[in-house]
C-alpha cells in the first residue's frame, strides 16, 4: 500500500455576517507551509452574500459555500464535511488566525499513532497573544456538568509544551481523520452550537479512539465575536446543552448527582445573579434551556 506523504486536508470555517473577520483568517492561510488543502467558507445566510468579497481577495484553493438559512455551528461545520474532500478535515474558527507551521505540526502525530483520532492545537488568545486558552480539556465533572480548559488564562512560559492524550477537543481548532467520520459520524446536530465537540469528542473516544493535544502546533483566537460574551442567547444553549449533555452521557446514577447539583445549586445561583443584574433576558433565556429538556428527546437528531 502505498503511503500518503501529503495526504489533502480539508479546512472548514463557518462564516454569518462576518466576512471581514474570515477574510483576516484567509489572510493567515496564506502563509501555511503545507500546500495540499483546500478551505471550505461555510455561509450561514448572511444577510450580504461574502462569495464575492471573499472571491475577490484570489485566497488558495478556498471555495465558498451559502446556505439560506444558520444551520448553527453544529449544522453548518457537517454540511462542510459532507462537501469536503481530504483525508483529514480541520474544523476551525473563523475568528482565528493560523501560523505557518500549523497543518505540519497537527499532521504529525497520526502518523505515529495509529489510535488518534483527533489533534487539536495550543489556541493563544490572539489580543493577548502569550495567554493560553487551551492547552487540553480536563475529564467532565460529573457532579457539576462541566469541565476545565487546560491552561486556560495562563501566560505561556513553556508549561503545556508536551504532547499528550486530552479527554475532549476544542471546537474552535480541531482536525479529524476521515476514518473518525466514517465510522463515528459527524457533530450532533441537536446542539447547534456549546457543547456539540464534548459530546462528539466522548462519542470518538468511547469508538476507541483518541485525542491528542499537539503543543507545537499553534493558533491565535479573537474569541466570541459570533455570540458575545453574556449574550441571551449564550446563556440559552450553555444551560441546554449542558444538562443535554449529561442527559446523553451519563448513566442513571451520575445524571441523579448532576440533576440534584443542577436543581439545589445551580439554579438558584442562576435566578440570583439575573435578578440582581437586572438580566431578565438572561434569566428567561436559563428557564427556557431547562424548559427544553422536559420536551425534547435526547435521541431524536434535532
Amino acid at each position: 500500500m502505498t503511503e500518503v506523504k501529503s495526504p489533502l486536508v480539508s479546512i472548514i470555517t463557518l462564516n454569518l455576517n462576518q466576512t471581514n473577520i474570515t477574510c483576516q483568517f484567509l489572510e493567515s492561510t496564506r502563509n501555511l507551509n503545507y500546500k495540499n488543502y483546500e478551505i471550505l467558507v461555510c455561509d450561514m445566510g448572511s444577510t450580504i452574500d461574502p462569495t464575492n468579497q471573499i472571491n475577490s481577495g484570489n485566497y488558495p484553493n478556498t471555495t465558498v459555500f451559502r446556505s439560506e438559512v444558520n444551520l448553527g455551528f453544529t449544522g453548518g461545520n457537517n454540511w462542510g464535511m459532507r462537501h469536503a474532500k481530504g483525508d483529514y478535515v480541520f474544523i476551525v474558527n473563523n475568528d482565528t488566525e493560523v501560523t505557518p507551521e500549523l497543518l505540519d505540526r497537527l499532521l504529525e502525530p497520526f502518523a505515529k499513532h495509529e489510535e488518534i483520532g483527533v489533534v487539536c492545537p495550543k489556541i493563544m488568545y490572539y489580543h493577548r497573544p502569550n495567554v493560553i486558552q487551551y492547552a487540553g480539556f480536563t475529564p467532565m465533572n460529573v457532579l457539576t456538568g462541566r469541565n476545565r480548559s487546560i491552561g486556560w488564562g495562563q501566560e505561556d512560559m513553556g508549561q503545556y509544551d508536551v504532547p499528550a492524550f486530552t479527554s475532549f477537543a476544542h471546537g474552535a481548532a480541531m482536525m479529524v481523520s476521515r476514518k473518525v467520520i466514517d465510522k463515528v459520524g459527524m457533530f450532533p446536530e441537536k446542539f447547534f452550537l456549546y457543547y456539540e465537540e464534548m459530546d462528539w469528542s466522548r462519542r470518538i473516544t468511547n469508538a476507541g479512539f483518541k485525542i491528542y493535544f499537539q503543543p507545537l502546533g499553534k493558533i491565535y483566537h479573537k474569541e466570541s465575536l459570533t455570540i458575545g460574551r453574556q449574550s441571551p442567547i449564550k446563556v440559552y444553549y450553555q444551560t441546554r446543552n449542558r444538562i443535554l449533555y449529561m442527559r446523553r452521557n451519563t448513566n442513571f446514577v451520575q445524571f441523579s448527582v448532576f440533576i440534584s447539583f443542577f436543581t439545589l445549586v445551580s439554579t438558584p445561583k442562576a435566578i440570583f445573579k439575573y435578578l440582581v443584574s437586572r438580566q431578565h433576558e438572561h434569566l428567561m433565556s436559563f428557564m427556557k434551556g431547562v424548559a427544553w429538556n422536559f420536551t425534547t428527546s435526547k435521541y431524536s437528531p434535532v
